[in-house]
């Protein structure tokens, strides 16, 4: 029998993200909005909505939709913004970021990561404002900088210093920091010259890779 999708994602909604917090209406709109059963292997789409991260092919997961609301919540996108997303996995949390801002550009250095999230957006029709690149996440994408929005949805030793300098003033970014088994997810921000940063909670992400994540 075929899940009644529209049903568990706002029970997923309700009881994994309203009752834990998340507050943002924007942020729980489109959490109810994105088909996330659309970006899960097919083999384990019954998995879709339970409060769990999901494994995909080439060892990445896709994170549990609170923390995807939850690094979505803490960037307080107003729909103006372009968004830099490092780590695109199958791109479900670029959709959801797509429904948030003007435009997200999602760095995946995994080019069958790139295919499967190209294809997942293509398919939904979140493709409108949403673009899949592949290359290396850790040195962000240059050519459309700065970004009002940084997000970094793999753990990182530290946070690197060329996000930091393609962060735009104002701006915020949020990246898991930490070892490979536990981190912090930490919610920076840049104003007036100024960085500073506080922890939003406690994580667990796979490692971020490239010239300035886990080599």
């Amino acid at each position: 029998m075929i899940p009644d999708w529209f049903t568990e994602r706002r029970q997923m909604v309700e009881t994994q993200l309203r009752k834990r917090g998340i507050s943002d209406k924007r942020v729980l709109d489109a959490m109810s909005e994105v088909p996330r059963e659309e970006f899960v292997p097919a083999d384990v789409r019954v998995l879709s909505y339970r409060d769990d991260p999901i494994l995909l092919n080439y060892g990445q997961t896709i994170s549990q939709p609170y923390i995807t609301a939850l690094m979505a919540e803490v960037l307080q996108l107003t729909g103006t913004e372009t968004v830099l997303e490092v780590g695109a996995g199958s791109g479900y949390a670029a959709a959801v970021l797509g429904v948030l801002a003007a435009r997200v550009l999602a760095v995946e250095i995994i080019p069958g990561l790139v295919r499967m999230a190209r294809e997942n957006l293509r398919r939904t029709g979140r493709d409108r404002n949403v673009e899949i690149v592949q290359g290396d996440g850790s040195l962000g994408y240059p050519a459309m900088a700065p970004y009002p929005a940084i997000s970094v949805a793999a753990a990182a030793p530290d946070i690197p210093t060329t996000l930091l300098r393609q962060l735009a003033d104002p701006g915020r970014l949020v990246i898991p920091v930490g070892d490979r088994g536990d981190q912090e997810l930490r919610v920076v921000t840049k104003e007036q010259g100024r960085i500073d940063y506080r922890v939003a909670t406690f994580c667990r992400f796979v490692p971020l890779r490239g010239g300035e994540g886990w080599q």
